[in-house]
C-alpha cells in the first residue's frame, strides 16, 4: 500500500515509536492521526510536523478505555475519515516474575497492547470492511516467539497480541483488509527510564542484535506498510534468531533461560 494520500492512525504516538512513526508518515506524504493519553505532547508533535510541511492531527484517547475508544473513533471517522491504516503501537509493562506481578499489574499490561489493540481494531474494522479495503499494522516484541523468564506478565500480553494478530488474519482473508505485525527488538526509547530494571531482564543473547532507534522502527513500519507482508522482524539479525528459534525452538528456549535474570536466591540454573 503506498503511503502517500493515506491516512495512517498510529496508538501511543505521544513518544518513541510512536512519535517517529508519525514524522516518517508524514515525510512519506500520509496523513499522521495521532492518538494518546497526552494530548501536549500530540499538539506539540503535530506542530512539528505541520511546521515541516507535513499533515497530522491529534485526538487524545486512552486506548485501554473501551468507551472513550468508541466515542472519539466515531468523532475521529466523522472529522477525518475511517484511516486506511490503522498501526496499533499502544503499549506498557514491566520485566517481573510471576510472583511478583500483582494482579492488577497483569490487568494493566493487558490492558495495553492487548485489550487497546482489541477496542481500536474493534471500532475502525467495520468501516475498513464497508470500504472493502485497510491494513492493521500490530506492534510486538520478541518475547511473544521466544518466552524468557522475569516477564510472566509482559509476555503473556505479547503471546495474547499474537494470537490476536492471527486469528485477525485468519478471520479477514478476503475482506480486503489485511494484518502485518511488526516486531523489533530492543529499541533505545524512554520506556527503560520509565521502568526500571526493565533492561536488566532481557537475555544476554540480545546483545547479539543492534539496539534500535525509534526511528529505525518507524522506518520498519512504513515498509510494512508498503509492503503489507504478514510479518516483519528488525533487525536482520532479529530476523536470523527467530528462524533459529523455529528450527530449534528447545536450544533457543535454553539460551534465553540462562542468560536471562536469575531468580532471587536461586543457585545455580
Amino acid at each position: 500500500m503506498e503511503v502517500n494520500g493515506r491516512t495512517i492512525l498510529i496508538t501511543g504516538a505521544s513518544s518513541g515509536i510512536g512519535a517517529a512513526t508519525a514524522r516518517a508518515v508524514a515525510r512519506a506524504g500520509g496523513h499522521a492521526v495521532v492518538v494518546a493519553r497526552t494530548k501536549p505532547k500530540l499538539d506539540e508533535l503535530v506542530a512539528e510536523i505541520e511546521g515541516a510541511g507535513g499533515r497530522a492531527t491529534a485526538y487524545e484517547l486512552d486506548c485501554s478505555d473501551r468507551e472513550a475508544v468508541a466515542r472519539e473513533v466515531a468523532r475521529i471517522e466523522q472529522e477525518v475519515v475511517t484511516p486506511d491504516v490503522l498501526v496499533n503501537n499502544a503499549g506498557a509493562g514491566r520485566f517481573l516474575f510471576f510472583e511478583e506481578t500483582p494482579p492488577e499489574e497483569f490487568e494493566r499490561m493487558m490492558s495495553a497492547p492487548f485489550y487497546s489493540t482489541v477496542y481500536m481494531t474493534r471500532a475502525l474494522l467495520p468501516g475498513m470492511l464497508a470500504r472493502g479495503s485497510g491494513l492493521i499494522v500490530n506492534i510486538n516484541t520478541p518475547v511473544a516467539f521466544v518466552a524468557w523468564p522475569a516477564a510472566a506478565g509482559y509476555a503473556s500480553a505479547r503471546w495474547a497480541l499474537r494470537g490476536l494478530n492471527d486469528s485477525l488474519s485468519a478471520d479477514l482473508d478476503g475482506t480486503g483488509v489485511k494484518v502485518t505485525q511488526v516486531v523489533p527488538g530492543k529499541v533505545a526509547s524512554t520506556y527503560f527510564e520509565h521502568n526500571p530494571g526493565a533492561e536488566d531482564g532481557i537475555p544476554g543473547m540480545a546483545r547479539l542484535v543492534r539496539t534500535l532507534t525509534p526511528e529505525d522502527v518507524a522506518d520498519a513500519i512504513v515498509g510494512a506498510i508498503r509492503s503489507e507482508k504478514r510479518l516483519v522482524f528488525t533487525p536482520f539479525m532479529l530476523r536470523v534468531m527467530m528462524l533459529q528459534a523455529r528450527m530449534f525452538p528447545r536450544l533457543v528456549r535454553r539460551i534465553a533461560i540462562r542468560t536471562s535474570r536469575p531468580r532471587p536466591g536461586a543457585t545455580s540454573r
